[in-house]
């Protein structure tokens, strides 16, 4: 006989174990299950073990989710978030005397996305095809939970922003290399987005508009950067980024790598 619906504290229906996905790109989000029935204690419990790759052990969760608290209170507080969780969810987490764990039915969007951006970054990696339009589903666009302030979150937040960017860089310039214009230069201004002082991310979008033949969407690029490092930074563009566009322009105007010299000219301002 198959098992009914698990039920919210108010008796709504929630989702059945094998549909639990859990969302920490970007924001909090666990399928079928209202952010009002978990509460903020169970939303950063499981945030919590998901960054520490599905587990912890009872006394280390305790601490962290309550560093002010004593070791009894904290240990009380987090019985009772437990006891919360088992009434609204039961097949959510497995939680014994000694560890609690993310149940193995329970998808995380974060574990995808973090194999899918270091394949990206593994140079003897050949994507084909179908790999390349895996690597375009991936979830690279969002931060880990953005905005938490919980102390225990910021260096694996800051951890996988640094991943994602390098990341995406490396799809932007893959797809580059196998003519998917459209998709690397929206991989490139993903990265510049999340990051507008990033010269690197800059380059490999500028690759990206000079392979498709859109020279002067390259040079629009090449300014804005100059314009927003000189005034945020006091700071020029590298002689390597400048040397990138001169040849990539001048190799997609005449089919030569010599640029002109209005060109040169102008990068030089």
């Amino acid at each position: 006989m198959p098992l009914p619906p698990a039920h919210d504290l108010a008796g709504n229906d929630l989702a059945p174990p094998d549909e639990c996905q859990l969302r920490l790109l970007g924001r909090f989000d666990l399928t079928g299950v209202p952010a009002s029935t978990l509460g903020k204690a169970a939303q950063r419990l499981l945030a919590l073990l998901a960054v520490h790759v599905g587990a912890l052990a009872r006394w280390q969760a305790a601490q962290l989710l309550y560093p002010q608290a004593t070791d009894a209170h904290a240990a009380s507080n987090l019985r009772a978030v437990l006891w919360r969780l088992q009434r609204c969810c039961p097949a959510l987490l497995t939680a014994t005397t000694a560890e609690v764990r993310i149940a193995a039915g329970v998808s995380v969007d974060y574990w995808a996305a973090i194999p899918a951006a270091s394949r990206l970054l593994d140079h003897t990696a050949a994507f084909d095809a179908a790999g390349l339009a895996g690597a375009l589903r991936a979830d690279l666009r969002d931060d880990l939970l953005p905005g938490w302030p919980e102390l225990w979150l910021v260096p694996e937040r800051e951890r996988f922003h640094q991943l994602r960017l390098h990341a995406l860089e490396a799809l932007c310039t893959r797809l580059t290399g196998a003519g998917w214009h459209g998709a690397a230069v929206d991989a490139g201004l993903a990265v510049v987005s999340a990051d507008p002082l990033r010269e690197s991310a800059r380059g490999a979008l500028i690759d990206a508009y000079l392979a498709e033949g859109n020279t002067c969407e390259a040079m629009r690029q090449y300014e804005a950067f100059r314009v927003l490092l000189h005034a945020e930074l006091g700071l020029r563009p590298t002689a390597a980024l400048r040397q990138r566009l001169v040849t990539g322009a001048g190799t997609a105007a005449g089919g030569t790598s010599a640029p002109s010299a209005a060109l040169t000219s102008s990068l030089l301002l």
